[in-house]
């Protein structure tokens, strides 16, 4: 009890108000959605007490002493987000295990109770500042440390956030987004969402809050759609109200997606914020083993994916044990930069035009499934998340043209199996397909305009040096090891 009275009276004294700075329903971008927008590429970091342990998630019994970074160096970070293209950083300030990366009154998990007790936050917001980047934070709503978590008073733990973002907010400049996670151990009314929403938009109100797993299929219930499914305003719901933007890492929406969703009756818009590693591992907390990132042509076409339709994107590049960015991962972030020839003022780039989008689409063989959902139309109707797969090993594919469309790209996104690596979360994917090629028909006559015969990486671009006209394309796969199955095929016009 004094502890709550204590906490509510320093609430008071920071300014913190009972009146809620309200979230208006609307058919367009508020001002904080729109920054957002604006900057629409972000540079994700996760670094903490996982990193010390090799482990994904922990739960808060780790000693501080363990960690030790031997090489701390948040300007070198920052430096690379800058160098990379990067608009903005969102740094992990305290994930569920509920280590702080700055020196907090409210407990003694943090760095100034470590070996090296150089306050993160702070050395990431004056970089942030000293580069021309805006400043973003993650925050777990989950603390698996935090005795006041346990406590029946729900608001009792509210409360120490509350604190504990009073103190990220008054201390450490301006703070673009907050990033909230790890709602799902509670009920959503138990987080107090309502109270950090207003305490933060007090700060800044054009900071853009949410929670991951916003959105859900019923009001009150939390059951989901894949947000890839949510192609239609009006029919989903809040789960966590207010927020400013959608999240559901680590999914991607689809090319379709759509930006008004329910709450008490009233139709609120929201961009979507994706999340990616840029390893091709899905670990977000770096490991003490080296592991290989993504292809660069992956990670271009996922940027323009994700950063499609007023969405953004945030991507993984973490420090490593020592607490610098390993040189080769900060080398493929620069390096994705300067392909897509970001700069700070310029728009982001876009795709080409997409001309094979929901064309009709056939295979010459399917896997079989009482609801057809392996069929070939799942190559091309803009959606990640479903796949075409063949029942033979040797399949081909077929996709109608428009005649009077040109292209010059082929993109294709293979379904890969995935094995389980030791610490629990993160996959190795492994290909089925091994040799392929790609046809057009002109004329009534097919060309081979593209054959490879090495494995095609995670997501191939095949770059034409002229432009095509056809009336159909075909992928044929002449060597796998098991049924081959493709997520997507976009044909595309690049200006």
């Amino acid at each position: 009890m004094i502890k709550t009275i204590l906490l509510s009276c320093a609430l008071a004294l920071t300014g913190y108000s009972s009146i809620a700075q309200a979230q208006l329903p609307s058919g367009k971008p508020s001002p904080a959605q729109q920054a957002m927008i604006n900057r629409g590429y972000g540079m994700f970091i996760h670094f903490g007490i996982n990193t010390f342990a090799d482990v994904e998630w922990s739960d808060g019994t780790i000693p501080a002493e363990k960690y030790n970074p031997t090489q701390l160096d948040p300007d070198q970070w920052v430096r690379t987000a800058r160098d990379a293209g990067f608009r903005y950083v969102l740094l992990i300030t305290k994930h569920h295990d509920g280590f702080c990366l700055w020196d907090s009154k409210y407990t003694t998990y943090d760095v100034a109770s470590s070996p090296v007790k150089t306050d993160v936050v702070r050395a990431v917001s004056d970089a942030c500042k000293k580069y021309g980047l805006q400043f973003a934070i993650y925050y777990s709503l989950w603390d698996r440390h935090e005795p006041s978590y346990k406590s029946p008073d729900k608001q009792l733990y509210v409360n120490y956030m509350l604190h504990q973002l009073t103190e990220l907010f008054t201390n450490y400049g301006n703070i673009c987004e907050l990033w909230l996670d790890g709602g799902w151990d509670r009920k959503p009314e138990e987080w107090g969402i309502e109270q950090v929403y207003q305490l933060v938009k007090k700060f800044n109100p054009n900071c853009a809050v949410s929670v991951n797993h916003t959105i859900v299929n019923e009001e009150g219930q939390r059951n989901f759609t894949l947000p890839s499914k949510m192609t239609e305003d009006n029919k989903y719901y809040f789960q966590y109200f207010p927020s400013d933007f959608r999240l559901w890492d680590p999914k991607l929406i689809t090319r379709f997606d759509k930006k008004q969703y329910l709450h008490n009756g009233q139709s609120y818009y929201l961009p979507f914020e994706h999340t990616l590693c840029i390893s091709n591992r899905w670990n977000w907390f770096e490991k003490s083993t080296q592991l290989p990132v993504r292809d660069l042509d992956e990670l271009e076409e996922l940027f323009y994916w994700c950063t499609d339709n007023n969405n953004c994107l945030v991507m993984n590049v973490p420090p490593d044990q020592t607490g610098r960015i390993r040189e080769y991962q900060a080398l493929a972030a620069i390096e994705l930069g300067q392909r897509l020839g970001l700069s700070l003022k310029k728009p982001l780039p876009k795709n080409g035009r997409f001309i094979s989008l929901q064309k009709t689409a056939s295979a010459s063989s399917v896997w079989h499934d009482k609801e057809n959902i392996y069929a070939a139309n799942a190559v091309n109707d803009g959606n990640l998340d479903s796949r075409w797969a063949s029942s033979d090993t040797l399949a081909s594919l077929e996709i109608t043209l428009n005649p009077a469309d040109a292209f010059n790209k082929i993109s294709i996104f293979e379904y890969k199996d995935t094995k389980d690596l030791a610490d629990g979360f993160s996959q190795a994917r492994l290909p089925r397909i091994q040799a392929y090629a790609v046809d057009i028909q002109q004329n009534g006559h097919w060309d081979t305009i593209y054959l490879g015969d090495a494995p095609m990486g995670d997501c191939k671009v095949i770059r034409l040096p002229r432009r095509y006209q056809a009336s159909r394309l075909r992928f044929r796969v002449t060597k796998a090891t098991a049924p081959p199955s493709l997520y997507e095929i976009s044909v595309i016009d690049m200006k």
